[in-house]
């Protein structure tokens, strides 16, 4: 009778493990999902302040020679850093867009540019993304 009774309670667990390993794998599957988004993001954000870089370099290289005597030193405007890193925002693909490009001291060149980041899997739940911002500052150097 000993093997009845534990072939009972053994017939009322069937499916049970079924049902525990459809639950871990549908958190594998979410804690996936999470990791794609987050490294797509990381990825995204590192983009855009490569792109931020690159501007602000473009638009420190906007400068004007201003002779003083002897003394020739390079002096930038804040007309000449929006131009140079306009064009290279524009001469790149991509959706970023220039929000700043000024020159806080006349010798660096501040510029800000801005993206929407989209999520690859959850798109229908963040509609409009996210926004992401980067600012980068490059000084002038005259030698």
């Amino acid at each position: 009778m000993g093997l009845r009774v534990n072939d009972d309670l053994r017939a009322g667990e069937e499916g049970s493990v079924l049902l525990l390993t459809l639950g871990y794998v549908l958190l594998a599957i979410a804690v996936v999902f999470v990791c794609v988004c987050a490294t797509d993001l990381y990825i995204a954000q590192k983009r855009l302040d490569a792109l931020a870089d690159s501007a602000a370099l473009a638009g420190a290289d906007g400068f004007t020679l201003q002779v003083d005597g002897d003394l020739v030193r390079a002096e930038l405007t804040d007309v000449g850093v929006e131009e140079q890193a306009a064009a290279l925002i524009a001469a790149l693909p991509g959706d970023a867009e220039l929000i700043d490009a000024t020159t806080p001291d006349g010798v660096s060149a501040r510029v800000t540019v801005a993206a929407t980041w989209h999520p690859p899997l959850f798109s229908p739940f963040v509609p409009d993304g996210v926004a992401l911002e980067s600012t980068a500052t490059s000084r002038t150097a005259l030698q």
